[in-house]
């Protein structure tokens, strides 16, 4: 299992990824879900990844070696993100059809889940959640952000906080907690964190920030929200009969 985060916020975006890989219990590996590609100046386009490691992993090399060998459609040539997601959901269906055949086994499942994100052009910048199926959706004003993998833990916080005007400094420090708060609720979940910024209009990937499991500011970050949390459940009205009218159940 993994867990990744895109935010698509007025600003620009906040990319994480956490870096666990687990193939059981006594088996477990740490792989970078997080992939910047090089491509042409008038763009910038990053891939995050969860599901199904081998499809992952020959998906990217499909991705790296299309835009290589500079077939009709590739990274460099897609008009806009949401073509890029088709291209990559057609990629994907591809590589897990030919798992499928390869393993030839009932228990084997191939399925991998895909967010692509960045700028293309004088296209505003986004991002596109790619389902396993191959289809797409992106963010939305009530919903600016996509998830993949582990997401239920981490999703109060990005609901709370996360707006299209919330700054891009505290919409990344909103998904940290976000992930921190999967990390410590699921096993398969874990460090090293990748942070990634892109600043609308700037075609750069340079604020780029990993994260290890000791790492100062994950920590010091961890103990102040959990001492907020403390706080304000501490100061939570108590349950009164003034302020709440008691029922009579009969068993």
């Amino acid at each position: 299992m993994t867990y990744c985060i895109a935010a698509s916020i007025n600003e620009g975006l906040i990319l994480v990824s956490d870096s666990r890989t687990n193939a059981g219990i006594d088996n477990v590996s740490t792989y970078s879900k997080m992939h910047a590609f090089d491509t042409a100046s008038d763009r910038k386009i990053v891939l995050l990844s969860a599901g199904n490691l081998a499809t992952s992993q020959a998906v990217l090399e499909q991705l790296h070696r299309d835009k290589v060998k500079n077939v009709q459609v590739n990274l460099n040539t897609v008009e806009c993100l949401s073509e890029a997601a088709t291209y990559l959901g057609q990629v994907s269906l591809e590589k897990q059809k030919q798992h499928v055949s390869q393993e030839g086994q009932v228990a084997f499942n191939p399925s991998a889940s895909f967010i692509v994100a960045g700028q293309i052009g004088h296209e505003p910048h986004g991002a596109y959640m790619v389902y396993a199926e191959g289809n797409s959706i992106t963010t939305s004003a009530s919903t600016p952000f996509l998830q993949i993998g582990e997401n239920k833990y981490g999703k109060p916080v990005l609901d709370r906080f996360l707006k299209l005007e919330t700054s891009i400094d505290e919409a990344a420090r909103c998904c940290l907690v976000s992930m921190d708060s999967t990390i410590r609720s699921n096993a398969s979940v874990g460090p090293p964190v990748e942070l990634l910024f892109y600043r609308t209009n700037s075609f750069k990937f340079d604020e780029y920030y990993c994260f290890e499991a000791d790492d100062d500011y994950l920590l010091q970050m961890r103990r102040s929200w959990e001492n907020k949390l403390r706080e304000a459940f501490a100061g939570l009205p108590e349950l009164s009969p003034k302020l709440i009218k008691p029922m009579h159940i009969s068993l």
